[in-house]
């Protein structure tokens, strides 16, 4: 009985021991923890007004409790099947143009024989992913604009004595907001292809050539595999993220002429919370956590279905 306490007692004056010897370490990573308290989980403080009538006035406890009333109300909006169609439209036809380019993207650049010239295209496809978002919107619009813009005057205008409204035409939103999309974040997204390619055992395409494997078919049966589990965790993040289009772009493309197609939930959130005669902060905020738990139930569906398939997954 002594011993045993004795080692207890050694094993707890170890540990604080080895803590004093890192401390440096620690103090490195308590501002991100603290960041991550107070800006991640703090609000999550905030959520319960989705469940009550909120008056800012009587703040949130003082606020009656209403459970599930606004979460129903959304559901049978006339609005709702338009809002979430937008949504899932947008994000599958995003994940399902935007996902594939970094990787095909990388290979290119990866398998360039002129190191300077892919150093000169990776640098030239990354930069778009730093132009600030406004800026980006601000470029698109003067690309589509009808009178001064460059597609109409080069392309349209010679080729069909037509000038087209692209931005004011419904069916012409999602292609603009989804390929100028993948254009702004193709660059950005080949790094981490880039950087896995990059860390493929030489050997293996070593005894690929030996054997007389094509460029070609050395990146499908060497470098493809060896990829494969960066790809998986990916493709699960971007399925956490379904029915979340952002925000900042689509609100700066939206107009009264394509809001048929472009309102989406994160744009809808906004107007009724914030910009709406008579703000529905709890309206808002069940929105916001309806989308929140369908991301999440997403996220859980795919990691445990990747885990089964490929044994790669998250958790």
């Amino acid at each position: 009985m002594v011993a045993t306490r004795s080692n207890k007692n050694k094993g707890i004056r170890g540990f604080f021991h080895s803590r004093k010897r890192t401390w440096q370490l620690y103090v490195l990573i308590l501002l991100p923890v603290v960041h991550l308290l107070i800006f991640n989980y703090g609000p999550m403080y905030g959520l319960q007004i989705a469940f009550r009538n909120f008056n800012p006035v009587q703040g949130i406890w003082g606020s009656p409790w209403v459970g599930l009333e606004h979460f129903v109300r959304f559901i049978n909006l006339h609005m709702f099947r338009r809002v979430l169609t937008n949504t899932i439209i947008l994000s599958v036809y995003g994940l399902l143009a935007g996902f594939p380019f970094p990787i095909i993207l990388a290979f290119s650049i990866h398998y360039l024989r002129s190191k300077r010239y892919s150093k000169i295209v990776q640098t030239t496809t990354f930069m778009p992913h730093l132009i600030s978002v406004v800026v980006f919107v601000g470029i698109i619009t003067q690309f589509f604009a009808l009178r001064t813009g460059v597609i109409n005057n080069i392309l349209m205008e010679p080729l069909t004595g037509d000038r087209v409204n692209f931005l004011g035409r419904a069916q012409y939103f999602r292609h603009i907001f989804v390929w100028t999309g993948v254009w702004q974040g193709a660059g950005f997204g080949a790094i981490i292809y880039l950087a896995g390619l990059a860390g493929v055992d030489p050997s293996l395409h070593e005894a690929a050539t030996i054997d007389g494997a094509s460029k070609l078919q050395r990146m499908w049966n060497v470098d493809f595999p060896s990829i494969l589990p960066t790809i998986t965790i990916l493709f699960i993040l971007q399925m956490g993220n379904i029915i979340s289009v952002g925000f900042e772009r689509v609100y700066l493309l939206q107009n009264p002429m394509n809001l048929s197609v472009s309102e989406v939930i994160s744009t809808y959130v906004y107007k009724v919370g914030l910009i709406a005669p008579v703000p529905q902060f709890s309206f808002a905020s069940s929105i916001g956590f309806f989308n929140s738990v369908i991301n999440t139930i997403m996220l859980i569906i795919v990691n445990q279905i990747a885990k089964k398939v490929g044994e790669t997954s998250l958790w």
